[in-house]
């Protein structure tokens, strides 16, 4: 299974700016297409780390009767319900698969309800191979579809075990990746309250989740902060002139920019850029930092700090 329609990024977007329902409903399809494509490991995770951020009943990934029906079957299938769905009101197995084939026999354009109601068929009547291939032809579609109808095909009960035993298989790193993706949007979308410390406890911190403890670099001398000051015309917000005197700028991580010394601080288009390569500015009026980054866009921090606790959070979660 591919992702040329970039349901990942588009799930990731929906995570960031969606209502707490679209959240939860984009959630709930991630989860489902993890489990369909041999990855329940994956799926149990995403679930659990969205039960953690949002603090919601699991029932709401579920609040849908055709969704409710797509989690029984898989969880009849891996004759197992895991521990985030003991809540889930338990169905009728024989009633929703007489329910389902209604479903899948209703006209539709969907070229993916077709296809799940020919594996669901072929199940049916114990032909492995032509669901296998149907099946087959339904990942290849999805692929090409921002947001797959993952539940019609999961909600097929002859289906369903043949999901489980990995008939759609993606590779685990994809698996791994997409479910990492959507927990870290989660983490940026709710943020838990965190006991402030000091600039010199945020900035260690960091260093240490990064692998380097004690290698907080030096900080910026007063003296030079007001040269670049005089320098740029205008002084510099509270909280980074805190943080300059905490560190003079920031070494880069994986995946986090290098933060720019005092020294090499200049204009930039909508204020002062502070990261090489480019993609963090400072807008020395309000003080608020604007990150630009290619998955999830423009983001606008109150302040340098925001943009750390920020970083030092994305390391929380990967540690």
């Amino acid at each position: 299974m591919t992702d040329e329609g970039g349901y990942a990024d588009d799930a990731v977007r929906k995570v960031l700016t969606a209502s707490d329902e679209g959240v939860d409903a984009v959630i709930s399809t991630a989860a489902l297409l993890l489990a369909c494509a041999g990855a329940s490991a994956q799926s149990d995770r995403l679930v659990r780390h969205w039960l953690a951020a949002t603090g919601r009943e699991a029932s709401r990934l579920a609040a849908e009767p055709l969704t409710a029906r797509a989690w029984a079957m898989l969880f009849a299938a891996r004759r197992e319900t895991p521990d985030w769905a003991a809540e889930l009101t338990p169905l009728d197995l024989d009633a929703e698969a007489e329910a389902h084939r209604a479903h899948l026999a209703k006209e539709s354009r969907d070229p993916l309800r077709a296809l799940a109601a020919e594996a669901q068929a072929a199940a049916e009547r114990d032909d492995v191979e032509a669901a296998t291939e149907a099946l087959g032809r339904w990942a290849e579609r999805a692929g090409e579809t921002k947001r797959p109808d993952v539940a019609t095909l999961a909600a097929c009960r002859d289906v369903a075990p043949l999901l489980v035993d990995g008939v759609l298989t993606v590779p685990e790193e994809w698996a791994r990746d997409y479910a990492g993706t959507l927990v870290a949007a989660l983490g940026a979308r709710y943020r838990p309250e965190r006991e402030r410390g000091g600039w010199r406890e945020l900035v260690a911190e960091i260093m240490r989740l990064r692998g380097e403890p004690g290698a907080v670099p030096p900080p910026a001398s007063p003296a030079a902060i007001a040269d670049v000051e005089r320098r740029l015309g205008h002084p510099l917000p509270a909280d980074y002139r805190a943080f300059l005197l905490t560190c003079d700028g920031l070494r880069a991580d994986v995946v986090f920019p290098r933060l720019l010394g005092v020294a090499e601080l200049a204009p930039a288009a909508e204020g002062i850029g502070i990261s090489d390569p480019e993609g963090i500015v400072l807008r020395p009026g309000t003080g608020e930092v604007v990150e630009w980054d290619p998955v999830f866009g423009t983001t606008v921090h109150p302040g340098i700090r925001a943009l750390l606790e920020e970083h030092l959070r994305l390391l929380e979660a990967s540690a």
